[in-house]
């Protein structure tokens, strides 16, 4: 399956404990680099939460940012620890007593741990409604992914039909070439022949040359490596695996068999047939290095 590393996913909700957000992005990567950053209140769920991202995506450099804006409803209503408060009467009275001028103010009584009643957050309530949070955004990426995936298959799959009417113009013009290379040659030794005697002696002469430039200028191997290259790249647009790295190693292959194909050109046709492939292939390198 053919997806995109670049993509942006984010997924929020609404808590008994406060408000989760999470934003995913990323951008192509040889492999897979998590960067997570995360509230201290949830920072405990983070080996869970590489573990998620590894389970859906395979390669790209993912940054992954959770906000948590705890719910302040609790704090509309100021709660006394009834328990704690006659400790301190208590306390308070017996230093009356022995220090008549002691006093206490009202901030710094309600500052002594325990004299509020803070609400006690279910920390595994809200780890728990996070990597759900998470999981959403996820399947959103995944989907996102997808979809520009399908584009930029769509793109390569013009580029091999590119890459195909180029290899079946270079095949259909092979013939000619080797007809006007072998005027050429003779040509080429009929000029240097002085007499007809030199003609026979020299008769395989022009054979053994015809057979050399030939077999340099034979591409037949290269357009056979070409169309070979052509098919498993179709088979691995189709197929259900991550790509990214097979596409990347086939591209190379096929600038290899360009490069071949343009040394051994003896035509402006050809030569001008492996022009055009190195561009369409370059087209293809460059796509590629954004597919999982």
């Amino acid at each position: 399956m053919i997806r995109s590393m670049t993509a942006f996913a984010s997924a929020d909700a609404d808590t008994p404990w406060g408000a989760l957000s999470f934003e995913l992005r990323s951008v192509n990567h040889r492999y897979l680099e998590l960067n997570a950053r995360l509230p201290d209140e949830l920072r405990a769920i983070e080996p869970a939460l590489r573990e998620r991202v590894a389970a859906k995506l395979t390669r790209g450099k993912v940054d992954v940012n959770l906000r948590f804006r705890a719910s302040d409803a609790s704090s509309s209503e100021i709660r006394l620890n009834d328990g704690v408060l006659d400790q301190l009467e208590a306390t308070a009275a017996v230093f009356a007593e022995r220090f008549p001028k002691f006093n206490v103010d009202f901030a710094s009584l309600l500052s002594w741990p325990g004299v509020l009643k803070r609400e006690e957050v279910d920390q595994e309530g809200l780890r728990q409604a996070a990597l759900d949070v998470l999981e959403r955004a996820l399947t959103d990426m995944v989907a996102t992914r997808a979809r520009e995936g399908e584009r930029l298959g769509g793109f390569l799959r013009d580029r091999l039909e590119g890459i195909a009417n180029i290899v079946t113009s270079v095949r259909a013009w092979l013939p000619d070439i080797r007809k006007v290379l072998r005027a050429r040659l003779e040509t080429k030794l009929s000029e240097i022949t002085q007499s007809a005697e030199l003609l026979r002696t020299d008769s395989g002469r022009l054979e053994q040359e015809l057979v050399l430039q030939l077999s340099r200028i034979d591409v037949d191997e290269e357009l056979d490596r070409l169309t070979a290259h052509i098919a498993e790249a179709r088979r691995i647009l189709s197929a259900p695996d991550p790509a990214g790295r097979r596409l990347d190693f086939l591209m190379q292959e096929f600038n290899r068999e360009a490069n071949t194909l343009g040394s051994k050109s003896v035509d402006q046709r050809t030569t001008q047939a492996a022009v055009e492939l190195k561009v369409l292939i370059e087209q293809m390198r460059e796509q590629v290095q954004n597919i999982e």
